[in-house]
């Protein structure tokens, strides 16, 4: 607690005394039980004194006084009944303390009203003379609540966890150490587990407790039993736990050797060695590290011959800086040096903390731009100029308005350890670890709701933003033949997802990605839309052509489409086609439209001279601006090097009704419907009368066909011979049918009908 607060809390003291005597009305029991309160607040046991300045409250709701009172003793266990009950009180008496309004601004500045804040640090600052030297604190103060402000109003994409009430309690634990192998937790706990304790925190006569009124720190140690959850902890008694404060700090040399803090001489740092499965007695570290001031926290490097550590030792104002010892193998430790002022603040510099490599330095600071009390800082190390960089504040999430210590990579460093009092936790400080939020792949299908059939070329765009409202936009395209679509996107958060096909917009849907803290996470998301493909491919099924890079000679497979195409053209002279060329990004954006051109015109020009005329063709180019897939990968560079084609219909006109024609086709042939019994020759909707001559077509199903038609067209003979062995022959003439049929199995099946 810092010399402003307890100059508070003594005149708050005085203070308290003098209205409890002024208030006759107040029972002679209630008087009793306020007077036990305040001896324990003033001790700063806020603990014992909270049951106290409840059974006042229980009685008497509106004493001012208990209410003030109890609002400060519950900022170190519930920061939000803290603000409810020092507001009430100031509601209740305007008065209820000459130093309401810095509480007022103390207890807000913990709950994130930092505009709140400095408005009450302001006015406090406003009754003080113009020496007094708390101006100075105020003004720290007031900082605290603008960083904080800044902080908050930039998060980072972090997922901030608490271990849960297995480690937890309504006690402090801190200090956590994690194990190589990531499956033992060593940390520090004053909870009612700890050694030796007995009866009531409240009793002052008890051994047990410290002079704050809390049990005695101790070890403890929990194995892991998966990713979520620990078993019971239990205590390291014995050897480790004396009978002051004992804290983990570092495990090193495989787990053999820790370093631990020891309430010895104001506070030293020890180190114990495991012998069999027990811990030994501690050493103390020699006098270049340790001193009669207070030494709190340290970390040796993975090679043992440098110790970083915090110390008063050398401060004017007995606050923590952080020095640096060396050693030769198997020699002690020699003289420490300062990290300098760059590191080093004039308030508490605590925790080091170095990851693997030795290039990132993290430690507390209680200086820097911190957002009040202890902040996690890094500093990198600059090896050309050997000094440590500027600190970086690690921000909000990871850091809050209160204290923030104890940072500590996993063995991996892919999440950390840290102690922290955050709302909504168990007590006082608790253990929480700390996850960077990574991306999850969404994958799956886009369907029509009408029918439940996949729809190729949709557009899903993901639209969110980051935990600081950066704008985040993730695209991909429904492939060609699979509908399949798949996006990276940055997880906890709800994307709205826009839909569309063609430029239009189908739907747009919310979709909630929860947080993933690895990099393997994968979401199945399968997208029901109310679309109905009215367009060429859709329709009449006409398939997208491919080329290879940088070229638009047609392969084989697609002069087998155009062929195709050639045919249902033919078959359905109303209908006329845009031919549509596009180009991966691998060029510029003018190369791409020539070469997206030569594309569309390689296709149109054998069509042409397939006998479609050209009045029924448009070409365009749309280079590499249409893309069917992101150009990340040479899989989705070859579906964005296409030509497309799409039926066009004048202002009004309604999609025609199509004839499918033939696959490969000589000649104009008419479209057949060949099947077992007889095969009749048709025409549906806009569908040409049949032309004079000879053509032969083979099915997708193997199934041949062979028809001729006499010059006068009055007169059609149909052969068709399956791939199982079934024959038809089928005549009409003037109306009239004569057919016949044999099926696989020989069954023969003779057809006759007249124009009646």
């Amino acid at each position: 607690m810092d010399n402003l607060v307890r100059r508070l809390l003594k005149a708050s003291c005085t203070f308290a005394l003098a209205a409890a005597v002024a208030q006759p009305a107040l029972a002679q029991s209630s008087r009793k039980t306020l007077k036990t309160a305040n001896k324990f607040f003033d001790q700063e046991n806020y603990r014992a004194s909270i049951p106290f300045y409840e059974q006042v409250l229980a009685k008497e709701p509106n004493n001012a006084l208990a209410l003030f009172r109890a609002g400060i003793s519950y900022m170190s266990f519930d920061k939000e009944k803290a603000s409810d009950y020092i507001y009430k009180a100031q509601r209740l008496k305007p008065k209820v303390s000459k130093d309401v309004e810095y509480w007022l601004g103390r207890v807000d500045h913990l709950n994130y009203n930092f505009d709140e804040a400095i408005a009450h640090f302001q006015a406090y600052n406003t009754t003080l003379k113009k020496k007094d030297t708390r101006k100075a604190s105020l003004a720290q103060l007031i900082q605290h609540s603008k960083n904080a402000k800044i902080q908050f109003n930039s998060p980072k994409d972090i997922f901030v966890k608490n271990l849960g009430p297995t480690i937890n309690t309504a006690f402090s634990e801190h200090s956590p150490v994690i194990s190589n192998d990531d499956k033992l937790l060593l940390f520090t706990s004053r909870g009612e587990n700890v050694t030796g304790a007995t009866g009531s925190t409240a009793n002052p006569k008890n051994k047990s407790v410290a002079a704050d009124g809390e049990y005695y720190e101790d070890i403890f140690e929990a194995k892991r039993v998966d990713d979520e959850n620990w078993e019971k902890p239990r205590s390291l008694s014995g050897a480790l736990n004396g009978k002051g404060h004992d804290a983990s700090i570092q495990v090193f040399d495989n787990d053999t050797k820790m370093l631990m803090y020891r309430q010895d001489e104001n506070g030293d740092i020890f180190y114990a060695e495991k012998a069999g499965g027990d811990w030994a007695e501690p050493k103390k570290l020699n006098n270049n590290i340790n001193s009669k001031a207070f030494e709190s926290d340290a970390y040796i490097t993975p090679d043992g011959l440098t110790i970083y550590f915090s110390t008063s030792k050398f401060s004017e104002l007995n606050t923590l800086d952080i020095y640096y010892a060396t050693r030769q193998a198997g020699g002690d430790w020699g003289t420490p040096k300062s990290l300098g002022g760059v590191v080093n603040t004039a308030f508490d510099d605590d925790s080091p903390y170095l990851s693997k490599d030795g290039k990132t330095l993290y430690f507390s600071s209680r200086g820097h731009n911190t957002m009040g009390g202890y902040d996690i800082f890094k500093s990198e190390y600059d090896s050309v100029g050997r000094t440590w960089g500027r600190p970086e504040n690690m921000g909000y999430p990871i850091n809050t308005p209160d204290d923030d210590t104890y940072y500590r990579l996993s063995p991996d460093g892919s999440y950390a350890y840290l102690s922290s009092y955050r709302i909504g936790g168990y007590g006082e400080k608790d253990i929480y670890t700390i996850n960077y939020i990574k991306n999850a792949i969404i994958r799956g299908k886009v369907y029509s709701q009408r029918d439940s059939t996949i729809i190729p070329g949709v557009e899903l765009v993901f639209s969110g933003t980051q935990a600081d409202k950066t704008a985040l936009s993730y695209r991909d395209v429904t492939k060609p033949e699979t509908g399949d679509y798949q996006v990276s996107v940055l997880s906890g958060r709800t994307y709205q997802v826009a839909v569309s096909k063609d430029g239009a917009n189908i739907t747009t849907e919310e979709f909630a990605v929860p947080v993933s803290t690895s990099d393997s996470t994968i979401i199945e998301k399968n997208f029901y839309v109310p679309y109905v493909d009215t367009t060429s491919a859709g329709m009449f099924a006409f398939k997208k052509i491919y080329f290879d890079t940088d070229k638009y000679k047609l392969r084989p497979e697609s002069i087998k489409e155009l062929n195709n195409i050639s045919g249902i053209l033919k078959s359905n002279p109303g209908v006329n086609i845009s031919i549509e060329g596009h180009c991966d990004s691998r060029n510029t954006d003018e190369y791409n439209v020539v070469l997206g051109q030569n594309r569309a015109d390689a296709a149109y020009n054998y069509l042409k001279k397939n006998g479609i005329t050209e009045t029924r063709m448009t070409t365009v180019s749309y280079g590499e601006r249409r893309p069917d897939a992101t150009n990340d990968s040479p899989e989705n560079m070859q579906l964005n090097r296409r030509v497309e084609f799409r039926v066009i219909l004048k202002e009004g006109e309604a999609m025609p009704k199509m004839n499918t024609g033939g696959g490969t086709t000589s000649g104009s042939g008419a479209g057949m419907s060949p099947g077992t019994g007889a095969t009749s020759t048709t025409t549906t909707g806009t569908a040409a009368p049949l032309q004079p001559g000879k053509s032969k077509v083979k099915m997708a199903d193997g199934t041949k066909v062979k028809t001729k038609v006499d010059e006068d067209s009055d007169k059609v003979k149909v052969k068709t011979k399956g791939s199982a062995g079934e024959e038809s022959k089928t005549k009409t003439k003037e109306g009239t049918i004569d057919a016949k049929t044999k099926d696989a199995n020989g069954e023969k099946t003779k057809v006759k009908t007249d124009n009646d």
